[in-house]
Protein backbone atom coordinates (compact mmCIF):
# COMPACT_ATOMS: atom_id res chain seq x y z
CA UNK A 1 0.00 0.00 0.00
CA UNK A 2 0.94 3.64 -0.34
CA UNK A 3 -0.45 6.89 1.02
CA UNK A 4 -0.29 9.95 -1.18
CA UNK A 5 -0.35 13.51 0.13
CA UNK A 6 -0.81 16.42 -2.25
CA UNK A 7 0.10 20.01 -1.55
CA UNK A 8 0.67 23.25 -3.39
CA UNK A 9 -2.82 24.12 -4.53
CA UNK A 10 -4.33 27.54 -4.06
CA UNK A 11 -5.71 30.64 -5.73
CA UNK A 12 -3.78 32.19 -8.59
CA UNK A 13 -4.54 34.76 -11.26
CA UNK A 14 -4.78 33.78 -14.90
CA UNK A 15 -1.33 33.61 -16.44
CA UNK A 16 0.27 32.63 -13.15
CA UNK A 17 2.01 29.44 -12.09
CA UNK A 18 1.68 26.83 -9.39
CA UNK A 19 3.66 23.73 -8.50
CA UNK A 20 1.81 20.81 -6.99
CA UNK A 21 3.60 18.15 -4.96
CA UNK A 22 2.59 14.58 -4.25
CA UNK A 23 4.59 12.81 -1.57
CA UNK A 24 4.33 9.05 -1.24
CA UNK A 25 4.66 7.10 1.99
CA UNK A 26 7.11 4.69 0.38
CA UNK A 27 9.85 4.73 -2.21
CA UNK A 28 8.45 5.71 -5.58
CA UNK A 29 10.89 3.25 -7.17
CA UNK A 30 8.40 0.59 -6.09
CA UNK A 31 5.51 2.38 -7.83
CA UNK A 32 4.89 1.44 -11.45
CA UNK A 33 3.59 4.84 -12.43
CA UNK A 34 2.25 8.03 -10.92
CA UNK A 35 -0.07 10.56 -12.39
CA UNK A 36 -2.01 13.73 -11.84
CA UNK A 37 -5.71 13.88 -12.58
CA UNK A 38 -8.14 16.73 -12.18
CA UNK A 39 -11.85 17.10 -11.73
CA UNK A 40 -13.71 20.31 -12.34
CA UNK A 41 -17.22 20.89 -10.92
CA UNK A 42 -19.77 18.95 -12.89
CA UNK A 43 -17.16 17.21 -15.01
CA UNK A 44 -15.53 13.82 -15.05
CA UNK A 45 -12.08 13.25 -13.65
CA UNK A 46 -9.49 13.52 -16.42
CA UNK A 47 -5.84 12.61 -16.79
CA UNK A 48 -3.47 15.57 -16.69
CA UNK A 49 -0.03 13.93 -16.80
CA UNK A 50 1.58 10.57 -16.17
CA UNK A 51 5.13 9.46 -15.34
CA UNK A 52 6.47 5.92 -15.12
CA UNK A 53 9.18 4.67 -12.78
CA UNK A 54 11.56 4.82 -15.74
CA UNK A 55 10.78 8.50 -16.21
CA UNK A 56 8.64 8.32 -19.33
CA UNK A 57 5.97 11.00 -19.38
CA UNK A 58 2.64 11.49 -21.06
CA UNK A 59 0.31 14.50 -21.08
CA UNK A 60 -3.22 15.39 -22.00
CA UNK A 61 -2.95 16.89 -25.47
CA UNK A 62 -4.61 20.13 -24.44
CA UNK A 63 -2.05 20.71 -21.66
CA UNK A 64 1.20 19.97 -23.47
CA UNK A 65 3.59 22.87 -23.24
CA UNK A 66 2.01 24.39 -20.13
CA UNK A 67 2.22 21.56 -17.59
CA UNK A 68 5.26 19.50 -16.67
CA UNK A 69 5.36 16.38 -14.52
CA UNK A 70 8.58 15.38 -12.80
CA UNK A 71 9.80 13.24 -9.96
CA UNK A 72 12.37 13.42 -7.18
CA UNK A 73 13.14 9.86 -6.18
CA UNK A 74 15.13 10.91 -3.12
CA UNK A 75 12.09 12.75 -1.75
CA UNK A 76 9.50 10.18 -2.90
CA UNK A 77 7.73 13.09 -4.54
CA UNK A 78 6.15 13.78 -7.89
CA UNK A 79 5.56 17.35 -9.01
CA UNK A 80 3.24 19.06 -11.43
CA UNK A 81 4.50 22.42 -12.63
CA UNK A 82 1.62 24.41 -14.08
CA UNK A 83 2.37 27.56 -16.08
CA UNK A 84 0.21 30.06 -17.96
CA UNK A 85 -2.78 28.99 -15.93
CA UNK A 86 -6.27 29.63 -17.26
CA UNK A 87 -9.63 29.83 -15.47
CA UNK A 88 -10.56 26.53 -17.11
CA UNK A 89 -7.70 24.87 -15.21
CA UNK A 90 -9.73 25.38 -12.02
CA UNK A 91 -10.31 21.94 -10.50
CA UNK A 92 -9.40 19.60 -7.71
CA UNK A 93 -6.12 17.95 -8.63
CA UNK A 94 -5.54 14.38 -7.51
CA UNK A 95 -2.37 12.36 -7.31
CA UNK A 96 -2.59 8.74 -8.45
CA UNK A 97 -0.28 5.77 -8.07
CA UNK A 98 -0.40 2.34 -9.68
CA UNK A 99 1.49 -0.53 -8.10
CA UNK A 100 1.82 -4.21 -8.60
CA UNK A 101 3.24 -6.97 -10.74
CA UNK A 102 0.74 -9.77 -11.32
CA UNK A 103 -2.20 -7.58 -10.36
CA UNK A 104 -2.34 -3.83 -10.20
CA UNK A 105 -3.62 -1.69 -7.36
CA UNK A 106 -4.51 1.96 -7.67
CA UNK A 107 -4.21 4.61 -4.97
CA UNK A 108 -5.42 8.19 -4.74
CA UNK A 109 -4.53 11.22 -2.70
CA UNK A 110 -7.14 13.43 -1.09
CA UNK A 111 -6.87 16.12 -3.73
CA UNK A 112 -5.79 19.74 -3.70
CA UNK A 113 -7.89 22.64 -4.97
CA UNK A 114 -6.54 24.87 -7.71
CA UNK A 115 -8.53 27.99 -8.49
CA UNK A 116 -7.55 30.31 -11.32
CA UNK A 117 -9.19 33.71 -11.34
CA UNK A 118 -9.72 35.72 -14.49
Amino acid sequence: QVQLVESGGGLVQAGGSLRLSCTASRSIFSINAMAWYRQAPGKQRELVAHITNSGSTNYADSLKGRFTISRDNAKNTVYLQMNSLKPEDTAVYYCNAVMGVMSLSEYWGQGTQVTVSS
